[in-house]
């Protein structure tokens, strides 16, 4: 991968590009890149981690013996929706670095939030990011809304699961 262009007057970390390897490298962003066995394995294991940390809530809110079903749902709604919080994340992150990709103009803070400037890419340049934004991000996109609505739908189904196992 080229680096970005040195008379771009954007800062090196602001430069689409720059943005786009930055979360390639990153531990947590990267989960979106790894190939569909790993995405899965990743996110069953960030579910259980969170349903165990769940655990204690879900023991003392509720006895074993008195509503197993109630106990297990408890941890059900905490491995989801810590997972959807968490595809959520990645969701706005790659976004975020999408847009930036496929822009002619990108907005950039030259020294703080008071000075932004717009700069317009060179066609090279706008060429190249909108190949990857097409390429390389747009199908982690798309896989990361099937993601968020597949675990939407899981915590609907966990909800209704928990109104109809509550007394009335």
């Amino acid at each position: 991968m080229d680096t970005p262009v040195s008379h771009c007057p954007v800062p090196l970390e602001q430069q689409p590009l720059h943005e786009y390897q930055s979360l390639q490298e990153s531990c947590f962003f990267r989960w979106a890149t790894l190939d569909h066995p790993a995405y899965l394995k990743r996110g069953l294991l960030l579910a259980g981690i969170a349903g165990l940390m769940a655990t204690p809530l879900a023991t003392t809110s509720f006895t074993l013996t008195e509503s197993l079903s109630h106990c297990l749902l408890i941890l059900a709604v905490a491995a989801t929706g810590t997972l959807l919080l968490l595809v959520l994340r990645l969701y706005l992150g790659w976004s975020y670095v999408c847009d930036r990709l496929l822009q002619a103009r990108i907005f950039y803070e030259e020294t703080g939030w008071y000075d932004g400037q717009y700069w317009a890419k060179p066609s090279e340049n706008l060429a190249r990011e909108r190949l990857i934004g097409t390429y390389e991000v747009q199908p982690l996109l798309k896989r990361l809304r099937r993601s968020l609505a597949l675990l939407a739908i899981l915590l609907a189904i966990e909800s209704g699961l928990w109104l109809l196992l509550s007394p009335r």
